[in-house]
């Protein structure tokens, strides 16, 4: 009897209540032009309330059928390390809930690293097109764009690092580096951000490139709940809380921190201001924008004493 042939990706798509676009998601990954025996898929439901489960069954006719995993710690990066525990696959390909892709996406994200003989290259990130079912206002559209790092696949450099919406490690790197750090990623109630940046960063400072293949692009969804001020200026702050937290364990943390703590005293009340200037002259898209790049400085403000103090 034929030992089954070893699975060299494994699709890893943390979700939480987001049952619609996730079948949109799924049905792009059943189309997949990469050898059936070769990949597996993974939904790993971070504690949804909505139909997720039912969602990831109504595949179950599909090869391979995406497999069903509840990750009860809530917070991305538990569910992102649930799926490296749970995978099987030499690469690990993580995507969003709601991206849309096209037929060779898989073999666009894994071909370089199934290449990658010598292990030169730690981690490798597609493009992310954000679309906007819904629109997109005018005063929000400077910060919604493409990565457009390079136009053909190759090394990126330190100042470039992939988005988590689509991006691939090879399963080694995990082993040798740990996995994702838990405090940095959102959890019901918060928009952090950073577990993704924080692993580039291990990745590069353990001498491993990283790659960007443009030609792996992804459609990332933007409902209209995610251009409005209240999810911009929220988004903002958790961004900028989660930037202190990342940077509070580097060398060198405390000064670097006091000094940004400073400026964004400035920052937050010249933004203010500028925003307050704008609502007068009856511009309140430039208002909003100037509204919102004040409260990323509160966030700072916010975080920086509490993370020098040792709280998160």
């Amino acid at each position: 009897m034929s030992e089954a042939p070893p699975i060299k990706v494994t699709v890893a798509l943390p979700t939480y209540n987001r049952a619609a676009f996730l079948r949109q998601t799924l049905e792009g990954i059943a189309a997949q032009q990469f050898p059936r025996e070769h990949f597996e898929v993974l939904v790993i439901d971070n504690n949804s309330r909505d139909d997720t489960r039912a969602v990831v069954e109504s595949f179950a006719h599909c090869d391979p059928a995406p497999r069903y995993i509840l990750e009860t710690k809530q917070g991305l990066d538990y569910a992102r390390n649930r799926a490296i525990a749970e995978a099987r696959g030499e690469i690990i390909l993580f995507g969003d809930d709601d991206i849309l892709v096209k037929p060779d996406w898989i073999a666009q994200m894994a071909v370089p690293l199934l290449v990658d003989q010598s292990r030169c290259v730690g981690a490798v990130g597609g493009e992310v097109i954000p679309v906007f079912p819904d629109g997109l206002p005018d005063w929000v559209a400077e910060w919604h764009a493409p990565l457009a790092f390079r136009s053909d696949t190759g090394p990126i450099s330190k100042q470039h690092s992939p988005m988590g919406a689509n991006l691939a490690f090879p399963k080694w790197v995990f082993e040798q580096l740990g996995p994702f750090h838990t405090a940095l990623d959102r959890a019901a109630g918060n928009y952090f951000s950073g577990g993704d940046s924080e692993m580039i960063r291990r990745v590069r400072e353990a001498g491993y490139e990283v790659w960007f293949s443009p030609a792996a692009a992804v459609q990332h969804q933007m409902p209209a709940s995610r251009t409005t001020f209240r999810y911009a200026s929220r988004h903002a702050f958790d961004s900028a809380r989660s930037r202190v937290i990342d940077r509070a364990g580097l060398p060198g943390a405390k000064g670097y921190l006091a000094g940004r703590f400073f400026a964004n005293i400035l920052k937050a009340l010249g933004f203010a201001l500028g925003s307050l200037l704008n609502f007068i002259l009856f511009r309140p898209g430039p208002a909003k924008k100037a509204l919102v790049r004040a409260w990323r400085s509160c966030g700072y403000l916010y975080q920086i004493p509490r993370s020098l103090l040792g709280k998160i």
